[in-house]
């Protein structure tokens, strides 16, 4: 993609609020999370996704002489401060955790360190590229996941809200398990295979569907994917299909992929019926294609009913996470840095779960040596160390009496949250996409099977540190002791 200047995408109250800043010459440093508080459509994890397109806007951001003069235009910003936004770029710190990295509720995915003029303007556009990414990525994560091993393709550019969606949404499905997409901008952007077949219009633009098929496996004999739905799948579709692939047989010119394209009807008794005819006629490596408003339930459904189907095309259900169509990602204020020393901030709610995890943090995901799955996630104070020599224990935050004790030797720890930015230059390199991919599901890998189902997954703990627990307590304590009628 283009690189574009995504400066004013923002929300105009960071504005307001940066010229209230700038106004009061108050632009200490400070440390903003970006973290989420439900995994998306009933997961049981999410998945990762964006983080190249923040480094990219974060590289680019700049406001232009037309951005001056639109905020100008407005009527609501003074000249020494359009005089400051005119010289603007980031300088702060970003940490973050890789794309593809299975991810839970409450643990920072962004952390940013900067003046707090710049910590504020990047808040929205942060939260439009993880919130979008990481939720459709979650989403095909699921899709893979009940397809058992079967290809998944993304098929959902004409559905998506907009071009955007569909362009970044194609990248996120790839990095969550699709193996391609059928957007072609996608697929050239991220250098990620474009996959498709043909429509019914193809079909219907010639006098008849088997001279349609002779036409289209003469012209891609690479691939003849046959969509066989237009007239009547069992009676017309599949036996013209069967007389152009023994056609091509005989003339000694089999493609080295075949297969026919299911897009309507009972997908479980077409696809069934049309593989006993497939594997008669002597062609037991055709494909069989399908589509039609998939979803990881319908397709789970359709594998536990015996579908013969060999691969998947998904398409609106997954580049709009039809069924959650929101990640919920937050960016909240964590501390303050005054005379040196970061200030903790906290957030008080009603809800005990909405309440902010203070301070600079970092996670150590802690895996079961024994097997490598992951155990529990541990988010800590960042300057705290431990030791897989040393034994370990954690525990629930809201329900403390929960605790679990790991022996030394039985667990390893990985801090998941790396750096990205320092002083505003980028010192992380972004893999390719379909690296990402491969690195997804390794570590989708490490979930245990009761954390991927799909109904009533068992949840993966995400515990404080005992330093963090008593920080977050202490700020709770001098709140109350100070809020007394």
């Amino acid at each position: 993609m283009d690189k574009e200047n995504l400066t004013l995408l923002t929300d105009f109250y960071e504005l307001t609020m940066m010229q209230g800043y700038f106004k009061n010459d108050s632009n200490d440093t400070v440390i903003f999370d970006v973290f989420y508080r439900t995994n998306p459509s009933g997961s049981g994890y999410a998945i990762c996704a964006g983080l190249d397109q923040v480094i990219d806007y974060i590289k680019n951001i700049h406001f232009s002489n037309e951005d001056i003069e639109y905020l100008r235009s407005l009527r609501m910003f003074e000249e020494d401060f359009l005089t400051y936004l005119s010289g603007f770029r980031f300088t702060g710190d970003i940490y973050g955790v890789p794309e593809g990295t299975v991810i839970f509720p409450m643990e920072p995915l962004i952390k940013v360190i900067a003046p707090i003029m710049e910590a504020q303007l990047v808040e929205t556009a942060i939260l439009n590229i993880i919130n979008h990414q990481s939720l459709i990525a979650t989403k095909a994560s699921r899709v893979c996941y009940a397809a058992k091993g079967d290809t998944v393709m993304e098929f959902g550019l004409r559905r998506a809200q907009g071009p955007d969606a569909g362009t970044y949404g194609a990248r996120a499905a790839v990095i969550g398990g699709c193996i391609g997409t059928s957007n072609v901008l996608a697929a050239k952007a991220f250098d990620i295979p474009a996959l498709g077949t043909h429509a019914h219009s193809w079909i219907m633009s010639f006098e008849d569907e088997l001279t349609a098929f002779r036409e289209y496996a003469d012209l891609y004999p690479g691939n003849a994917t046959l969509l066989v739905d237009t007239y009547d799948t069992l009676r017309s579709g599949v036996p013209n299909a069967i007389k152009v692939f023994s056609e091509l047989r005989e003339a000694g010119k089999m493609p080295k992929k075949y297969g026919i394209r299911l897009d309507s009807g009972d997908l479980a008794y077409l696809s069934k019926k049309a593989r006993k005819m497939l594997d008669a006629a002597g062609f037991p490596e055709a494909s069989i294609v399908a589509s039609s408003d998939l979803d990881e339930y319908l397709i789970d459904s359709l594998k536990t009913q015996g579908a013969a189907i060999d691969s998947w095309g998904v398409g609106t259900n997954l580049i709009t996470s039809k069924d959650c169509p929101a990640f919920g990602g937050v960016y909240k204020l964590a501390a303050i840095k005054k005379d040196g020393k970061y200030i903790p901030k906290i957030k008080l709610s009603e809800n005990p779960w909405k309440i902010t995890n203070p301070g600079n943090k970092t996670i150590y995901r802690i895996y079961e040596k024994e097997s490598g799955k992951v155990k529990a996630d541990l988010i800590a104070m960042a300057d705290e160390k431990y030791s897989e020599e040393n034994p370990l224990k954690i525990f629930d935050p809201l329900a403390t009496w929960k605790k679990t004790y790991l022996k030394a030797g039985t667990y390893t720890l990985r801090e998941i949250l790396v750096p990205v930015f320092k002083a505003g230059t980028c010192v992380y390199t972004s893999p390719s996409v379909m690296e990402i991919r491969e690195y997804c599901r390794k570590e989708l890998d490490t979930l245990w099977d009761e954390t991927r189902r799909l109904v009533n997954p068992h949840d993966v703990y995400v515990d404080l540190s005992n330093e963090l627990y008593q920080l977050k307590n202490q700020l709770l304590d001098n709140i109350n002791g100070n809020n007394q009628i």
